[in-house]
C-alpha cells in the first residue's frame, strides 16, 4: 500500500480545507494552471498557424524552389529562357522528397480601362500547373483551364477587381511591352473565370494567372521554352538541405534559389514568432508554478500539526514531501484539465469561425490562423506538469525544518 498516496487522497477528498484560508489560495492557483495553459495553447497554435499559413501562401505563388537560368535578371519578370526538355522535368527522380515540378514564366503588363490602369504580373501556367494550393483561396467563379488550346482565360485578385471594377464574366484589354519599346506593345483580351483572394497582399495586388503560350506568343519563345521551373517538396522545414541538392542535380547553366533565401525578410521574420512562443512559454509556466508555490506553503503550513504527529509516528522527511508532492500533481491537474478544455474550445471556435481578425497589410491574413498538433499539446502538458513539480521541490523542503515537538503545539 502507498501511504503516501493514501494521506494525499484523504486530504484531497477531505471538506475541510474549503472553510480554510488555503481554499481561496487553491482556487487561484488551479486558475493561474489553466489560464497560463490557455496562455501556451494559443501562443503555439497561432503562431505556428502563421507561420505555416505564410509559408503556404508564399509556396502557392513561387513554389518551394525555383530553378532559371544564370543569367535571368533579379526581377520578376521572365528574361531569359529555359528548354522545358530536362532531365529533371516532369519528375524530380534524382532528389528525394520532390512531389511536383511545374513551369511557367512572368511578364510584367498594363490593365488599362475608361476610368483607370493597374501594372499587373502576368504569370503565364500550362496544363502542369497544380491548382490545389490555390482551391481555398478561390472565392468567385472557378479555375482556369490551360490543358487544351490556347485561351483567354484569366483567374485575377480580388484586390485588382474591386480597384478596375471587375466581376466574374468581364473581359478586358491588357497591354504588354515589346523589347523594342518603341514598337506598338503587344494587346491581350482576357476573359476573368475566377476572382481569388489570399490574403496576402504583396501577391494579390500583382498576380494574375493567364495561358502559359500567351507569354511564349509574345516574348516569340517556342513552345518548348518556359521562364522557370517551380519546384515542390515534402517537407518545408528540409527546405535548405533539398535546395542544396536540387542545385547539385541542374547543369551548370542553370542556378535554384528557395524561397526562403527570395523571400528573406518574410521568413526571417516568422523566425520571430519561435521566440515570442518561447518568451511566452516561460512566463506562464513561471507565473503558474509560484502559484503552485505559495498554495503548497499554505497547505504545508495548514498541516503543520499532522506533519508533526506524522513525524512522530517514525515518518521520514521524504514520505512527508511526497504527500504534498501528490496533493500538488492533484491541484496541477485540475488546472491541465480546465486548461485543455477552454484552450482547445477557444482554438476550434477560431478555426471554424475565424473570429479574430487580422489586418493583411501587417500580417499577410485575413484572420488569425489555427494549427492544432496532438503532439504539440501533449508535450505541453507534461512539460507543464514537470517543470510545476521540479519548481515545488525547494519550497517542500521546508517540512525537514519542522520539529515534531513544537508543530503538535502548534496553533
Amino acid at each position: 500500500m502507498n501511504l503516501e498516496y493514501f494521506i494525499a487522497k484523504r486530504l484531497i477528498s477531505g471538506k475541510s480545507h474549503k472553510n480554510n484560508v488555503s481554499g481561496p489560495i487553491i482556487k487561484i492557483a488551479i486558475a493561474a494552471i489553466a489560464l497560463g495553459l490557455i496562455m501556451m495553447m494559443i501562443a503555439i497554435a497561432t503562431g505556428v498557424g502563421l507561420q505555416r499559413k505564410i509559408r503556404e501562401k508564399v509556396s502557392a505563388f513561387n513554389g518551394d524552389i525555383q530553378i532559371y537560368k544564370f543569367d535571368n535578371n533579379t526581377s520578376e519578370a521572365s528574361v531569359a529562357p529555359i528548354d522545358i526538355r530536362q532531365e529533371f522535368y516532369p519528375d524530380f527522380t534524382s532528389v528525394s522528397g520532390i512531389k511536383h515540378v511545374q513551369g511557367v514564366a512572368s511578364k510584367w503588363g498594363i490593365i488599362r480601362t475608361e476610368e483607370t490602369f493597374e501594372g499587373v504580373n502576368a504569370k503565364g501556367v500550362g496544363g502542369d500547373y497544380n491548382w490545389n494550393t490555390f482551391k481555398e483561396y478561390l472565392i468567385e467563379g472557378r479555375l482556369p483551364d490551360y490543358s487544351n488550346s490556347r485561351n483567354e482565360e484569366v483567374l485575377i485578385s480580388a484586390y485588382l477587381a474591386n480597384r478596375l471594377k471587375f466581376k466574374v464574366g468581364d473581359s478586358f484589354y491588357a497591354f504588354f511591352l515589346k523589347e523594342n519599346e518603341s514598337e506598338i506593345p503587344n494587346q491581350l483580351k482576357l476573359n476573368i473565370v475566377g476572382v481569388y483572394e489570399s490574403g496576402f497582399q504583396e501577391f494579390d495586388a500583382n498576380y494574375m494567372f493567364v495561358d502559359l503560350r500567351h507569354i511564349q506568343r509574345m516574348n516569340k519563345w517556342t513552345s518548348n521554352e518556359i521562364g522557370n521551373f517551380e519546384v515542390f517538396i515534402d517537407d518545408f522545414d528540409a527546405i535548405k538541405e533539398k535546395g542544396i541538392e536540387v542545385y547539385e542535380k541542374l547543369p551548370p547553366t542553370l542556378d535554384a534559389q528557395t524561397i526562403a533565401d527570395k523571400y528573406y525578410h518574410i521568413f526571417e521574420w516568422l523566425k520571430l514568432f519561435d521566440v515570442n512562443i518561447a518568451i511566452i512559454i516561460g512566463i506562464m509556466i513561471l507565473v503558474g508554478g509560484i502559484n503552485m508555490i505559495t498554495a503548497l506553503l499554505v497547505l504545508i503550513l495548514e498541516r503543520t500539526q499532522m506533519i508533526g504527529i506524522i513525524k512522530a509516528l517514525g515518518s521520514t522527511n521524504w514520505s512527508i514531501r511526497k504527500v504534498f508532492l501528490y496533493n500538488a500533481t492533484y491541484l496541477i491537474g485540475i488546472g491541465i484539465i480546465w486548461g485543455n478544455l477552454i484552450g482547445l474550445g477557444l482554438l476550434l471556435a477560431q478555426k471554424h469561425f475565424g473570429f479574430i481578425k487580422l489586418d493583411p497589410s501587417n500580417y499577410y491574413v485575413n484572420e488569425a490562423p489555427v494549427y492544432i498538433n496532438a503532439t504539440h499539446i501533449i508535450a505541453l502538458n507534461i512539460g507543464t506538469l514537470i517543470l510545476c513539480l521540479l519548481m515545488l521541490l525547494i519550497p517542500s523542503y521546508i517540512i525537514t525544518k519542522i520539529s515534531p515537538a513544537k508543530s503538535i503545539k502548534f496553533e
